[in-house]
């Protein structure tokens, strides 16, 4: 299994820039040992205008079978999507797979799936959905355990949207059991009780990710929850396109990152 020295990792602190393929050389990687957890939006794949609008590089697909073959099914999806969604993008595949921001669960791709029984108030949901009305191209995605305001479309009203978001949350009758993220875009609400980083934990206890060493690629703040655990879990963190706190090194792109899990599916270590 690939190790880092003292000196490869503060050199990974200082270029926060660059092909990962220079950090982490490929043919160093002992997929039987490492397990790759993966953020979708942003990551794998580039951020549409719209969510329905991501396109699958079929590429993509095969290089995510072979790194499941090849490390045993030691590969995941971290998303906000739902794992529905998921299984639909990215069909014929079932991968393992962490849904709605860490509401759902699978621990294998024909396992199982856990969801997590807590879900945004109803009265909440309802004032979210009514910041659609602003503007027609105001897209409300209601997931209910998660709830996502996309405003890519008309990113003039980002201020008042988020103005309006942390207004109906400090009206509920209990506001700090909700959480609010910003990220690319887009307004994240959900349940503070579940998040990327609690879910990832579960994963990396469960087989066949247990005992490996955990790699994480993700692109905005609703993945600082996963970086802030990777010391425990001595993991290794990227972030996509910007730093974000509590990673090693930053991706140029999802592009970069599709060309470096492809380079580790065909040319790492059996």
């Amino acid at each position: 299994m690939w190790e880092l020295s003292l000196d490869q990792a503060m050199q990974m602190e200082t270029e926060l820039s660059g092909e990962p393929a220079e950090l982490l050389p490929p043919d160093q990687i002992d997929l039987r040992r490492t397990a790759f957890l993966l953020d979708v939006d942003g990551t794998l794949l580039e951020i549409a205008a719209t969510p329905n609008d991501v396109v699958v590089p079929p590429a993509l697909r095969g290089t995510l079978e072979q790194l499941m073959e090849r490390s045993e099914g030691a590969v995941a999806l971290v998303s906000g999507r739902t794992i529905e969604t998921l299984d639909r993008l990215f069909r014929p595949l079932r991968l393992p797979a962490i849904g709605q921001h860490g509401a759902e669960m699978r621990f294998s791709g024909n396992g199982p799936q856990r969801q997590s029984p807590a879900s945004l108030d109803r009265v909440l949901r309802s004032q979210i959905h009514l910041l659609a009305k602003i503007d027609r191209r105001i897209l409300v995605e209601d997931r209910s355990h998660s709830m996502s305001v996309h405003y890519r479309l008309a990113p003039q009203h980002e201020t008042i949207l988020k103005n309006k978001v942390a207004k109906i949350v400090a009206a509920e009758t209990h506001p700090d059991s909700v959480e609010v993220m910003f990220g690319k875009a887009v307004i994240d609400i959900k349940p503070r009780i579940f998040s990327k980083g609690s879910a990832v934990r579960e994963v990396m206890a469960s087989t066949p990710f247990a005992g490996r060493r955990l790699v994480f690629i993700g692109d905005d703040t609703t993945d600082e929850s996963v970086f802030a655990i990777l010391p425990e879990l001595n993991g290794i963190g990227f972030a996509v396109g910007s730093a974000v706190r509590g990673t090693h090194g930053t991706i140029t792109s999802p592009a970069h990152v599709r060309s470096w899990l492809a380079r580790i599916a065909t040319g790492a270590r059996p």
